[in-house]
């Protein structure tokens, strides 16, 4: 049952006491909040030793060129494997809300890159049917999904030789999705600083968020899963 199922009717004056109720917990939230985001900076980093290459509307390009002029640079993981004809319908959902953001992201000396293991063409065929504007390379002859835990074979989801969210024989899908930040020193020198994955990547998404300002949240307690009613945003009726 949900709180509109017998939503409680209050004056103004009451429904004021109850919010400012509410706003102390945000509060102290949004300072959790800031604290974890300054533990997440904090963590040690790895010098990347492995020169992963991808194909890119510019020809093959190294990960330190996909940093452009910038120190640091964000990876999106999208679903989309080698022999699929779409991509995800829920990392698509994912890059509704943050394609138009590497704009403000570079004034922040930061660069952003969608990487996915399907070929370059086919990428680019969905990224202009999607209308999105982020850069897009493809992962096809790299280990680079592999590395870093999103694309799987399926002897090891079957085997569950795997690791996915840092824990062992989690993945279930040959392909899963993530993100990753990098660290580009003045020598060239890359380093991989963060990365999340499944819920963890909940913070991207901003049209969740609106819908847990309201009433109805989400909407997903019934459903067979979570994001069971997202479609591609060109396929909705």
């Amino acid at each position: 049952m949900s709180a509109t199922d017998n939503p409680v009717i209050v004056s103004r004056e009451a429904w004021l006491i109850a919010r400012k109720e509410l706003l102390a917990k945000e509060k102290a939230f949004t300072r959790a909040r800031d604290q974890l985001s300054r533990d997440r900076r904090a963590l040690p980093w790895v010098q990347l030793e492995k020169p992963y290459e991808f194909d890119t509307t510019g020809g093959r390009r190294s990960l330190a060129d996909l940093f452009g002029s910038k120190r640091q640079l964000i990876v999106y993981h999208f679903m989309f494997g080698p022999d699929w004809q779409e991509g995800c319908p829920s990392c698509s959902f994912w890059a509704d809300n943050y394609n138009g953001t590497t704009a403000h992201l570079a004034q922040r000396d930061t660069a952003f890159v969608t990487i996915s293991r399907a070929p370059l063409e086919q990428l680019q065929r969905y990224r202009q049917r999607m209308g999105w504007q982020f850069e897009w390379v493809s992962s096809l002859d790299s280990d680079f999904n592999r590395d870093f835990e999103v694309s799987f074979t399926g002897e090891e989801i079957e085997s569950g030789n795997n690791c996915y969210n840092y824990e062992t024989g989690s993945a279930r899908l040959q392909e899963l999705p993530g993100l990753s930040a990098f660290y580009r020193d003045d020598a060239g020198i890359v380093y991989h600083t963060y990365s999340c994955y499944a819920r963890g990547l909940d913070m991207l998404n901003s049209a969740y968020h609106h819908l847990d300002l309201t009433p109805l949240g989400r909407q997903e307690e019934d459903l067979p899963y979570p994001m069971a009613w997202v479609q591609r945003h060109d396929e909705y009726d």
